[in-house]
């Protein structure tokens, strides 16, 4: 098949033109941008083998054949520098390839991954050192391998822009259905492939390695660059229509995928009880979606459902604390928590009728509060107090507990794993919940609400009752997500119901994405998974967590995996849609 590339700008345009204080140096350079990005990529690979650091750590040279990672690889380099190798010879190949649509926007992602991993390996070792005493030594030597490394990716990114960065290509092939089944199968298992490396990167939360957080980070700068420099070509945008064209096919098979990560370097007891802990708040946050991403709801006290469905679950169950003393089966266990979660829902949204915004927020937020402080003086001997409800009896069938491992032939699962999949197929049926209410008349209902109240109700809709309706499901939600939960950690105590638990499945939404299926579960994983690999910083590991999230903020803020409607809203401050609009510079189809 071949591809033709149609520009909409005239054949003549003019080149790009530069302002500012960098407009000069970048102006220069534009007549030259293919050899600036091209000895960009070579200052990259250079960096890669040159050594990092002069003195001796931990018994031996330090990166050892330049590697930060434990792992042999090819080309003489692994770790970070293998990374940074990937980097610079992508980058000038792209470089070296005029007619690749978007190349100067193709070689500024990797520029950026680039200068990512530089400084982050180059600051790590120069602190861990010391000081300046880690890449220079008192006989004169000079380890320039992060300086090398650095300048290269300044150098793309400067080739880049001084080239003009074209507008991002649409492509539009038409592929048989197999075809793109296959490609969506392959596509698929290397996201699975890169997840698993991502939560195996220098050992499990910094046990094995002891430079497991730096190796996790370096990692993540890489994928950043490549990432971007995939969006710039267009490519991810085409998968995603893809996959929009098969989205049943892509369930099942992002469903499969879930299933299998424990047969993946990710499946040890360790990550499958945060894999677990990660569904049991990405169930969570999809209700809370609701109220929020759908309704516009502020709710700050939503974890209180979360909890209530807890301690009904842990009364439930059997415990010896238990001041009940019934055993009921698991499965009726999580209706009756999601029933009584979601009649308290409907009661706390009932107040709310007559306020909104940050008003809306403080009752939510005073509801939060009363319950954990009443959770601490034990509500009628149902919560415990100070001592918690501990042994609770774990799920099972017949003799079998989930708690234990599984064997099968010579394959041995880790013990925990069938938590996980309960986990997952629960996290699956709350995201088809959503996903048609979402597109449900009452759905929408609850969009014109977050849009403008007044307006709606004008329109006919009864905000009111619309308004209870989505504190109720949301609740309903979190009660299911709250019985998983007491029976999975075994004790249930009102300290896992703060107001910090709030906050953070309030930031999942919208660092996930307001209002999409994915959005929540990406950002809970995301804000489970950042502390537990930053483990190694101690102490700087929430100020690095909390950079993280305000560079996402800053440059995604409608969310990592954007509903339309919010991405509509924030197209004004996009640059690419300010770019695309200017006159001679319309967006580049690519077709069959």
């Amino acid at each position: 098949m071949t591809t033709t590339v149609e520009e909409t700008a005239p054949a003549a345009a003019p080149g790009p033109v530069h302002t500012g204080r960098m407009g000069g140096l970048l102006t220069a350079l534009a007549p030259r941008s293919t050899p600036v990005m091209i000895v960009g990529g070579v200052l990259a690979i250079v960096g890669a083998y040159l050594p990092w650091v002069t003195f001796v750590l931990n018994e031996g040279a330090y990166p050892e054949k330049a590697t930060l990672n434990f792992f042999v690889a090819p080309f003489g380099v692994s770790g970070f520098r293998l990374h940074l190798l990937i980097l610079g010879v992508a980058a000038i190949v792209v470089a070296a390839l005029p007619r690749i649509p978007a190349r100067h926007r193709i070689v500024r992602g990797l520029g950026i991954g680039v200068v990512a991993v530089s400084l982050l390996n180059g600051l790590w070792i120069t602190v861990s050192g010391g000081g300046l005493g880690a890449i220079t030594a008192a006989d004169g030597a000079v380890a320039f391998g992060a300086i090398a490394a650095l300048i290269g990716g300044i150098v793309l990114m400067l080739g880049a822009a001084s080239g003009g960065l074209e507008p991002k290509p649409v492509w539009e092939w038409q592929l048989p259905w197999w075809v793109e089944w296959l490609l969506l199968l392959v596509v698929f298992a290397v996201v699975l492939l890169l997840v698993a490396e991502v939560l195996t990167s220098g050992g499990q939360g910094g046990v094995v390695n002891p430079y497991a957080g730096v190796v996790f980070l370096s990692l993540l700068a890489a994928l950043v660059g490549a990432f971007a420099a995939l969006n710039a070509s267009g490519l991810l945008t085409w998968v995603g229509v893809v996959s929009e064209r098969h989205r049943l096919f892509s369930v099942i098979v992002l469903l499969v995928c879930a299933l299998v990560l424990p047969l993946t370097s990710a499946g040890t007891e360790y990550w499958m009880t945060v894999a677990s802990n990660i569904g049991v708040y990405a169930a969570t946050a999809i209700g809370l979606n609701i109220v929020v991403g759908l309704a516009g709801l502020l709710d700050l006290g939503y974890v209180a459902f979360l909890g209530i469905g807890a301690f009904v679950a842990a009364n439930l169950s059997g415990a010896a604390a238990s001041q009940i003393g019934i055993h009921v089966p698991f499965l009726l266990v999580m209706v009756i928590s999601a029933v009584v979660a979601g009649i308290f829902g409907a009661i706390v949204g009932s107040p709310t009728l007559r306020v909104r915004g940050d008003y809306l927020a403080i009752v939510t937020l005073a509801f939060g509060e009363i319950f954990v402080r009443s959770a601490q003086n034990n509500i009628g001997g149902l919560t415990g107090g100070a001592n918690a409800i501990p042994n609770i009896p774990a799920v099972g069938l017949g003799d079998f507990k989930f708690s234990d491992s599984i064997t099968i032939g010579s394959l041995r699962l880790p013990s925990g794993v069938m938590y996980y999949v309960a986990i997952v197929l629960l996290v699956a049926a709350v995201m088809l919940v959503f996903a048609n209410l979402k597109n449900s008349r009452l759905g929408r209902a609850w969009v014109a609400i977050r849009e403008d109240e007044d307006a709606a109700a004008a329109m006919g809709i009864r905000t009111g009752p619309i308004k209870i309706l989505a504190f109720l499901i949301g609740a309903t939600l979190a009660g299911f997500a709250g019985a998983f939960f007491a029976h999975k950690t075994g004790v249930v105590a009102y300290d896992s119901f703060r107001f910090l638990e709030s906050v953070t499945l309030l930031s999942a939404v919208i660092l996930g994405g307001m209002g999409t299926i994915p959005g929540a579960v990406l950002g809970a994983s995301i804000l489970f998974v950042l502390p537990e690999k930053l483990r190694e910083f101690s102490d700087y590991r929430l100020l690095i967590f909390g950079i993280a999230l305000v560079l996402i903020m800053r440059f995604r803020p409608q969310g990592i995996i954007a509903d339309r409607h919010r991405k509509a809203e924030l197209a004004d401050d996009d640059p690419e849609d300010v770019a695309r609009e200017a006159p001679g510079a319309l967006p580049t189809e690519v077709k069959p």
